[in-house]
């Protein structure tokens, strides 16, 4: 699992550590800044230097068909779809072959409404819905990828 972590939400990482130590399933957080993780074989950092999409472009680089990437960065789910992989949003949706070039055309959509000044604000803050939806979909996943 690769986890981009600069904007991952503090309780989607908690609900991360808890699955690396109960699957032993290894994850690994990719930041361009610290990131506080508990000591575990399975849990791992990569703190890579600043810069756009730095942190995104590492981990397509470095995972692999079948992999799972947490992220809610829409590119950067394309791109591991695109390269065989899985990737879930920090809310629990499912980014898949079939959905993504929609998902795309709306972030594009909506950047160029903030971009006028018609949208402002990002999305609503995470709530238990999405937290179990995204706790939901990850043990779909790890169900689904024992060693």
């Amino acid at each position: 699992m690769w986890v981009d972590a600069d904007a991952c939400p503090v309780v989607i990482r908690e609900i991360l550590f808890r699955a690396a130590a109960r699957t032993q399933m290894p994850v690994t957080f990719v930041a361009n800044q610290y990131i506080k993780t508990p000591p575990s074989p399975y849990i791992h950092k990569l703190q890579v230097s600043s810069g756009f999409d730095v942190a995104d472009n590492e981990i397509v680089r470095r995972m692999n068909a079948g992999d799972l990437v947490i992220t809610s960065d829409i590119p950067l789910a394309a791109e591991a779809i695109e390269k065989g992989g899985l990737a879930l949003s920090t809310r629990g949706e499912e980014f898949t072959r079939e959905n993504i070039r929609s998902r795309l055309n709306i972030r594009d959509f909506m950047d160029t409404m903030r971009s006028s000044g018609m949208v402002s604000g990002g999305p609503p803050p995470l709530g238990q819905a999405e937290k179990q939806q995204f706790a939901n979909s990850l043990d779909r996943w790890l169900q689904q990828n024992k060693a």
